[in-house]
């Protein structure tokens, strides 16, 4: 690390840095060996936002952080000398990742991080720090946030994967910032540094709202750029909605990884006795699944909670549990998280109680529904997704 990273010229803080990143776990977020809780590009955002720092050589006091996963940025903010650190995070995992870090390899620092919400994460700051996100609406709606309350000679640090870059995030962040920089690649990473938030923010799209129809059935999606799929209703739903078994016999539908909260919706208009137990680790989508409730007038019949795939519920509860599982973690394409939450609906399922899940078929989650939950029938599929249902085991 160069000398720029260290606060008031010191080593100490880049050598508590050096020592902090390798430490961090990815916990209680899947682990494994090819998958880590630090990287190059966290590195390098820590870096240019030193470098940034001027003549004084001096790390920022008070920071803000968005789409932090493990407390790279926000515990390295805390390494290099700051001593308030503002944190926000969509995923509810990424935030128990954070806080157990800090609990465990800065447990003294505790008071100097707190946790906020988009829109206030960035008041007031002169330092953002941000990992970039897969998508540019999502992208847009940090860089709007946070140019909204920021510091009117703000700076914002976004770093990614060069793969996963391109050059309309440059022109998303030109759309809030006057200047956007582009630094040099460093072990497949860049950054770019979006300065001075423009008096006048463009609108947004979003929240955005679309209507959809499936067998007949007619409902509104009301989502933020952050849910999975915004208001779109994504193909692999619609089949499983399309495929849907006779429900009647069950009075309550766990939704895994809710979304938009799209199966929840469709299938409680379907099913008049049905109730909606729906959840993400998506702050967004819990947002987007409370309005979608509202704006199709089942608020009564549906909630939706943060949470760790089903960590909230006990054993053998359920007898019906839906899942459209991701096949990504951030930018690592992985089955690992699918498993988890697969093996966390067998958990929770009552013996005889069904899991209805879609997949895309390339993935063959057949046998492994079969070994994790219990017998496996395909309800449908087509040229790209699957839909089954596997019986919990007695």
């Amino acid at each position: 690390m160069n000398s720029a990273a260290n606060p008031e010229g010191t080593p100490a803080a880049a050598s508590s840095l050096q020592a902090l990143l390798p430490a961090l776990r990815r916990w209680p977020d899947v682990e494994a060996a090819n998958l880590y809780a630090a990287d190059a590009c966290d590195r390098l955002i820590l870096d240019t936002c030193a470098a940034a720092a001027g003549p004084s050589d001096r790390w920022p006091d008070a920071i803000a952080v968005i789409g932090d996963h493990y407390g790279a940025l926000a515990l390295g903010a805390l390494a290099l000398g700051s001593t308030s650190v503002r944190v926000h995070t969509d995923s509810l995992t990424a935030r128990r990742a954070i806080e157990a870090n800090l609990a465990r390899l800065m447990p003294e620092r505790a008071g100097d991080l707190e946790f906020c919400t988009l829109e206030q994460v960035a008041q007031g700051a002169s330092s953002i720090l941000l990992a970039l996100p897969r998508g540019l609406d999502v992208l847009g709606e940090q860089a709007a946030a946070a140019a909204a309350v920021a510091d009117p000679g703000a700076k914002l640090f976004a770093g990614g994967r060069i793969k996963h870059m391109s050059r309309s995030m440059n022109e998303v962040l030109a759309a809030h910032f006057t200047r956007v920089d582009v630094s040099l690649a460093r072990q497949k990473s860049r950054v770019l540094t979006a300065s001075t938030p423009r008096d006048e923010q463009p609108a947004s799209s979003f929240p955005a709202t679309a209507t959809h129809q499936v067998r007949g059935t007619s409902f509104t999606l009301h989502a933020g750029a952050g849910t999975f799929g915004a208001a779109r209703l994504d193909p692999g739903t619609r089949l499983l909605l399309e495929n849907l078994p006779d429900l009647s016999g069950h009075a309550t539908l766990v939704d895994l990884a809710c979304g938009n909260g799209a199966i929840g919706i469709c299938a409680a208009l379907e099913n008049p006795q049905l109730r909606v137990d729906a959840s993400d680790h998506s702050a967004s989508a819990v947002a987007s699944t409370l309005a979608a409730a509202q704006r199709n007038n089942l608020a009564g019949r549906i909630t939706a909670v943060q949470d760790d795939a089903l960590g909230r519920l006990p054993d053998a509860s359920a007898t019906l549990v839906t899942l459209n599982p991701p096949f990504h973690i951030g930018n690592t394409v992985t089955a690992d998280i699918a498993f988890k939450l697969i093996d966390d609906a067998a958990r929770v399922l009552a013996p005889g109680g069904t899991l209805l899940c879609v997949f895309n078929s390339h993935l063959r989650y057949r046998s492994e529904l079969a070994r994790r939950v219990g017998p496996t029938e395909q309800l449908a599929r087509d040229r790209t997704f699957t839909v089954t249902a596997s019986n919990r085991a007695h």
